[in-house]
C-alpha cells in the first residue's frame, strides 16, 4: 500500500497579484468564491509527503468521505484518516493551534474553502460547509500525525468529491477592503523568497492579525495538476508607508502556473484574496 514517499515543496513564485478579497467575520472558516472577493506549518519543519493529488501516502489514506445534508441546508462533510492497517487515526500533532486543516476547492479553482473540522473518538472527522455550485470538487487535508517516536510525517491527501445540486446561499460580492500585491517573486530553488504587500483600497497600509498563529496563510493549486502548496510567513509583517509586506520562504522544484489564495486578518475580519501566479524557473 505504501510507496515511496514523495516530499513535495511547499513553495510558490508569484508573477500577479491583485483580485478582489473576499472577507468573513472573525470566527469564520475562511470561506472566498472567486470575484468575491501553508511552508510547512511553524511548529513542524518537514516538507510535506503528497500534494492533494493522491488519496494515499505514506500508508495513511482520506477514507470515507463523504457528504451529508443537514436541516438547515448547509452539508456536513465527514471523513477519516486511516493508517496502513486501516485503522482510524486518533493521535496528531498540532499545527497552527489545530491538529487537521481541511480545504475544499472546485476543478476550476473558482471556489475555495479551508475549513476546520473536529474530530470524534472515533477519529470520524465532520465539517459543516456550503459551496455555490454543484459539480466536481476535491477534499484535501493536511496533517501531522503521531508516529511511534511521536512526530511523524506531514501528510497532505487529497480526494474527488460530486457535489449535489444545493441552494447556493448569498453568492453577492462582499466589500473590497484589501488588496496583495508581489513585492518580490522568487524563482525555483532551494532559496527562494516571496514578499507579499497587503494594502487597504486606498493603497495605505494595514494593520495585520493572525489568524491560526500566523500573520498569513497562502494556500495554492497548480491549474495543470491541481499540486496543492501551503505557505506561512517567516516572521510579523514589516509596515510602511506602501503597505504591510509579508516575507516567506519558498522552495520548489519546477516551474508552473498556479491559482494562490492568500489569507490575511485586517481588522478582526478573515480576507482571502485569489491570486494568479506563475512560478519562474531559476536561472
Amino acid at each position: 500500500m505504501t510507496s515511496r514517499p514523495r516530499r513535495t515543496a511547499l513553495a510558490l513564485a508569484v508573477v500577479a497579484l491583485g483580485a478582489a478579497a473576499g472577507c468573513s467575520s472573525a470566527s469564520g472558516d475562511g470561506s472566498v468564491e472567486a470575484g468575491h472577493t501553508h511552508a510547512p506549518g511553524q511548529g513542524h519543519t518537514s516538507l510535506a509527503v503528497g500534494d492533494g493529488t493522491q488519496v494515499s501516502e505514506v500508508g495513511y489514506t482520506l477514507a470515507g468521505l463523504q457528504v451529508r445534508e443537514q436541516p438547515d441546508g448547509i452539508g456536513e462533510l465527514r471523513f477519516r484518516i486511516d493508517d496502513y492497517d486501516g485503522e482510524p487515526v486518533t493521535d496528531y500533532v498540532e499545527e497552527h493551534t489545530l491538529e487537521l486543516h481541511l480545504y475544499v476547492v472546485n476543478d476550476d479553482l473558482t471556489v475555495f474553502r479551508h475549513l476546520h473540522p473536529t474530530r470524534a473518538d472515533d477519529g470520524t472527522w465532520t465539517a459543516p460547509f456550503d459551496v455555490p455550485d454543484a459539480g466536481g470538487y476535491r477534499a484535501v487535508t493536511e496533517f501531522v500525525a503521531v508516529d511511534e517516536g511521536g512526530n511523524g510525517d506531514h501528510v497532505v491527501l487529497g480526494r474527488p468529491l460530486a457535489m449535489p445540486p444545493g441552494d447556493p446561499g448569498d453568492t453577492a460580492a462582499a466589500d473590497r477592503v484589501v488588496d496583495v500585491s508581489v513585492s518580490q517573486a522568487p524563482a525555483t530553488g532551494p532559496n527562494g523568497e516571496l514578499r507579499l504587500v497587503v494594502r487597504d483600497q486606498s493603497g495605505g497600509p494595514v494593520g495585520l492579525g493572525t489568524y491560526l498563529g500566523a500573520y498569513g496563510h497562502v494556500t495554492g493549486f497548480d491549474t495543470e495538476t491541481g499540486a496543492m502548496v501551503h505557505l506561512h510567513p517567516l516572521a510579523a509583517p514589516e509596515v510602511t508607508e506602501d503597505g504591510a509586506e509579508l516575507t516567506f520562504h519558498s522552495e520548489i522544484e519546477e516551474p508552473g502556473d498556479y491559482r494562490l489564495f492568500v489569507q490575511v486578518r485586517v481588522d478582526g475580519f478573515l480576507h482571502t484574496v485569489p491570486v494568479e501566479l506563475t512560478v519562474a524557473r531559476s536561472a
